[in-house]
């Protein structure tokens, strides 16, 4: 008799415990719950696009020169890309002796039209009328607007996205230039060099 009551308590002591657990069980699953996602964490890089108008001459080739001839053009510096932009000027010629007796003068454009035709046929500079002077040299000369190393230097000209700005070009053989040019061919070529302005 008493093992039987023994058997029972221990069986009675298990069922409870066993809906105890089960009570337990549903408790801690119904519980109040939430969450929160962070998601769209995008990095896009910007672009860098430095663009000239005209891309091939700026003046019209002259074929038969002589002392006092001036030639002139323009041309549109453009920023096409998304990030702002600083650049500099250099150039190139094929045939320094003449290059070296020719002078060249650059101008910001700030009116409907350039202040041509910034040279005498002596080779001295003309009084401008709305453009800001950018260079006025010999032909010859590598550094023509501000320095392509990098960072800010003296005479770099910046742009802001989809900015541009017009630059004026005039070139001259002075009246003075000797017999010993006669004959010459000279091709400047002009490099325009741009780098990012932000963290630069």
């Amino acid at each position: 008799m008493a093992k039987s009551r023994y058997l029972k308590a221990t069986l009675l002591a298990s069922l409870v415990m066993a809906a105890l657990a089960l009570i337990a069980v549903g408790v801690s699953t119904a519980i109040f719950t939430s969450s929160a996602t962070v998601g769209s964490n995008t990095f896009n890089t910007g672009t860098l696009v430095i663009g000239t108008s005209p891309t091939s001459a700026i003046w019209t080739a002259v074929t038969a020169g002589a002392p006092g001839d001036r030639v002139t053009g323009s041309l549109t510096v453009s920023n096409t890309g998304t990030l702002a932009l600083r650049y500099a000027v250099t150039a190139g010629n094929t045939n320094a002796t003449l290059a070296a007796a020719m002078n060249l003068r650059i101008g910001l454009q700030a009116g409907g039209s350039c202040d041509f035709p910034y040279f005498n046929t002596d080779g001295t500079t003309t009084t401008l009328t709305d453009d800001t002077q950018l260079f006025s040299g010999t032909m010859n000369t590598t550094a023509i607007i501000g320095n392509n190393a990098q960072g800010a230097q003296a005479g770099d000209r910046t742009l802001a996205a989809s900015g541009s700005e017009a630059l004026c070009f005039s070139a001259v053989l002075p009246l003075s230039a000797g017999n010993t040019l006669q004959g010459l061919s000279n091709t400047v070529t002009f490099t325009f060099d741009a780098e990012q302005t932000v963290n630069n």
